[in-house]
């Protein structure tokens, strides 16, 4: 049994369209630019990595009902609590009672620009060869997917596609975002038919684009 997270909606039927919102603000309130500030400020701190941070969004039992921000909010609070770094009794407050604890960096303001402008590089030295190539046809995976944060979206497991680029050797998102460390992979973009991933009844002109470590694959 593939195990997904409340991240990997992707084709699910049961959950209505999804309906643009016209001319939709940056932030619908100013707290939201406090949540990214704050998410980005503890980012930097290197307590957990990019791939941590997503599965702690991920992992909350209301995430369905959350909006987008305060999924990165409760993310954060439960990273910095895991780590010793707010208390119960700070988040019942809404701010800071007991003591700070240290962290490795601080991200001041003056060095945001070019902290994102540098963002975080995931290429790594390969190991070995590459096992496939672009033009190759691959099947994606239905049963090596851990549990817990996966970059493999439950529509595209299982299916066939061609590979269209091959963008070396990175971090795994999944291992990364658990203690396993970055135990980097190849990783590949694959193309896939719209209806090989949703069936007849999607438009037949469309193809669908995933970025797939060499461990998702397998020849077709």
């Amino acid at each position: 049994m593939t195990y997904v997270t409340h991240a990997d909606l992707g084709g699910r039927k049961d959950l209505g369209a999804v309906v643009p919102e016209r001319d939709e603000p940056l932030f619908h309130a100013p707290w939201e630019a406090r949540a990214l500030a704050l998410t980005l400020a503890m980012g930097a701190t290197g307590s957990w990595t990019i791939d941590q941070s997503r599965a702690a969004r991920e992992q909350q039992s209301g995430y369905l009902g959350m909006s987008y921000y305060e999924i990165w909010i409760g993310g954060l609070e439960r990273l910095m609590a895991d780590r010793g770094l707010v208390t119960s009794a700070d988040l019942a407050a809404g701010k800071a009672v007991d003591p700070p604890q240290p962290v490795a960096r601080v991200l001041t303001a003056q060095n945001v620009p070019a902290v994102l402008a540098r963002g975080g590089p995931t290429e790594r030295e390969a190991s070995g060869p590459a096992r496939f190539a672009v033009g190759d046809r691959v099947k994606t995976s239905t049963t090596a997917i851990p549990r817990g944060h996966t970059r493999l979206p439950r529509y595209a497991q299982g299916k066939t596609g061609t590979i269209t680029h091959c963008h070396g050797v990175h971090v795994f998102a999944d291992a990364n975002a658990t203690l396993a460390g970055e135990a980097p992979e190849w990783l590949y973009t694959v193309r896939f038919a719209g209806t090989e991933l949703f069936g007849a009844e999607a438009d037949p002109a469309t193809s669908v684009s995933v970025d797939a470590w060499e461990s998702y694959l397998s020849p077709a």
